[in-house]
């Protein structure tokens, strides 16, 4: 079966999912409905300009533009992250599906994430507003974790370092092919809903340090999820471990280069990498990244501006 193959059969699965939720809001409407047409306290709710004005005033909320996201940690993560910089320091109002965690398979093909934008997007037109775009985050946790030790062959072995086929088969297959499915649900949703698609922003995440360090100090909290797998197979050296997620992280940029160069325009891809600091001397990266995976607040603020300069130019 052919890249292409995969890529229609990824396009139907994806339609079919959103078709699937978008039954089941339809199905929630008329239930919600027939509540309220069944409840004599329900409020009709009108803005005002101040509590207790006796005359009723439109209020505006002004805001540089409205998003919908769905995705990883990056756009999940306790207290910072890509999207409440979005919102605190650069003003978009966000309605987000993300859930930390989340491989893109489940994303693409469980539904959860799916079923939260549809009900994001009708809070944003709620609003009588549109959205100026829709972020997606994924693949982080399709390579990190436990599993990542099956991407390398052992530092003994005659095939020392990646392991071409197994990569090829994550990034460029499994991860790709779950993209084009979630890419389509949305547009299914978004079409559904408005009767147009939107721009999309994707990226490629940037060089991280494989140093060991898990979220807050490690377990029971989530992590470490690059160094186990690189001593496994006998890479113990920072440095080299550093190199070798450099050339992992380029093969997937290629990949969501790539991804996006074939959306006819409407997928916009975000290159982050060299936007944290991977200088180990005098531990520099620390002020950039809170582990191997996650940026620090400062972090996720030059990555949020990242996205922001994007955002004006679509």
């Amino acid at each position: 079966m052919t890249t292409d193959d995969h890529a229609a059969q990824a396009r139907e699965i994806g339609r079919q999912r959103a078709e699937a939720v978008l039954q089941q809001r339809r199905i929630a409407h008329e239930k919600r409905a027939a509540a309220l047409a069944g409840n004599a306290k329900t409020l009709r709710l009108t803005r005002s300009a101040s509590p207790g004005a006796e005359s009723l005033q439109a209020h505006t909320t002004q805001t540089a533009g409205f998003l919908l996201a769905l995705g990883d940690s990056w756009f999940d993560y306790p207290v910072h992250d890509v999207l409440t910089k979005l919102d605190d320091e650069h003003g978009y109002n966000v309605e987000s599906a993300a859930h930390a965690g989340d491989p893109i398979e489940n994303m693409a093909y469980q539904g959860g994430q799916i079923d939260r934008f549809a009900r994001c997007f009708e809070k944003v037109m709620s609003h009588g507003a549109m959205p100026k775009a829709i972020l997606l985050s994924g693949g982080g946790d399709d390579i990190a974790g436990r599993e990542f030790g099956m991407l390398l062959n052992s530092v003994v072995s005659p095939i020392h370092g990646w392991n071409a086929d197994v990569v090829e088969g994550v990034i460029d297959v499994r991860i790709r092919t779950g993209y084009t499915a979630i890419l389509t649900a949305v547009n299914t949703v978004s079409q559904s809903y408005s009767g147009r698609m939107f721009p999309v922003l994707v990226h490629g995440y940037d060089y991280p340090v494989p140093d060991g360090r898990g979220f807050l100090w490690g377990w029971p909290f989530p992590g470490p999820w690059l160094q186990p797998g690189l001593r496994e197979k006998g890479f113990d050296d920072l440095d080299t471990g550093i190199a070798l997620l450099r050339l992992l992280i380029d093969r997937f940029n290629q990949m969501m280069t790539d991804f996006a160069a074939a959306s006819a325009g409407q997928v916009h891809y975000i290159d982050l990498r060299n936007t944290l600091s991977t200088v180990v001397a005098g531990d520099a990266y620390k002020a950039w990244w809170a582990n191997e995976l996650h940026p620090t607040g400062d972090g996720f603020s030059v990555i949020a501006a990242r996205f922001a300069a994007v955002l004006t130019q679509v």
